[in-house]
């Protein structure tokens, strides 16, 4: 079974396309609605379980899924199968280059959808404006034009393993960010219709307040300001 990317190709996700992001992302104001949410126990961490089952069992299969669907849809366009020779200088080593070069392409895609499903834990995007992070615009962009150059300058090819893609394998890639975002965007709206419905107030838990009840404006006031004071 040939390897979806090789070393440089990870390599160059984790110093090239990963980073500009990633740190856009720490500029990220908070988000509509937070003062409004009773604040996390003082036991909990900053990664917590929430957090990682949304990064790895959903973001990250789904990303998984897609870049691997492009990988092996290449290969089979290429007339490959199951257990054909890849390496130099057989004749699928050339679409065995192309298939990593999507797949590579495809976490930076899966990436950019990512980044864009992140910026909030509960609102959707439009609340807080798609372009409304200079920064993760910036670095976006840096990131296309990283593998614009790794994927048609030749000179690149040889160092990280890639080629030159066709019309139609980087349209295979272009819809990625769109239903990674997508997918998250559904679950939060799912998740915020689900809080609506079942928000009740609850006991008092150490550490934290509860919602106080609608149609008290004073409970209000005292349970948003006690909320401020924890929090700092």
């Amino acid at each position: 079974m040939p390897l979806p990317l090789t070393v440089m190709e990870l390599l160059a996700i984790d110093l090239g396309t990963d980073t500009l992001p990633a740190l856009a992302l720490s500029r990220e104001p908070a988000e509509p609605g937070l003062m409004d949410r009773p604040p996390r126990p003082r036991t909990q961490g900053v990664i917590s379980r929430g957090m990682l089952a949304r990064a790895w069992g959903f973001l990250g299969l789904i990303s998984a899924a897609l870049v691997m669907a492009g990988f092996f849809l290449t290969l089979r366009h290429a007339g490959w199968h199951p257990g054909a020779a890849t390496g130099p200088g057989t004749p699928l080593n050339h679409a065995y280059r192309q298939a990593t070069t999507v797949a590579w392409l495809g976490i930076v895609a899966c990436q950019i959808g990512t980044a864009f499903a992140v910026r909030t834990d509960h609102a959707s995007l439009r609340s807080i404006g798609f372009f409304s992070n200079r920064y993760l615009l910036g670095g976006i962009a840096f990131s296309l034009a990283f593998a614009a150059a790794l994927i048609y300058l030749p000179a690149l090819h040889g160092f990280f393993g890639t080629a030159a893609l066709s019309p139609s394998q980087l349209a295979t890639v272009a819809p990625f960010p769109v239903i990674v975002w997508g997918a998250d965007e559904l679950r939060r709206a799912l998740l915020r219709r689900h809080h609506a419905r079942h928000q009740t107030p609850g006991p008092a838990v150490p550490g934290t307040y509860s919602a106080p009840p609608n149609g008290h404006p004073r409970w209000v006031r005292h349970w948003k300001r006690r909320t401020a004071m924890l929090k700092w």
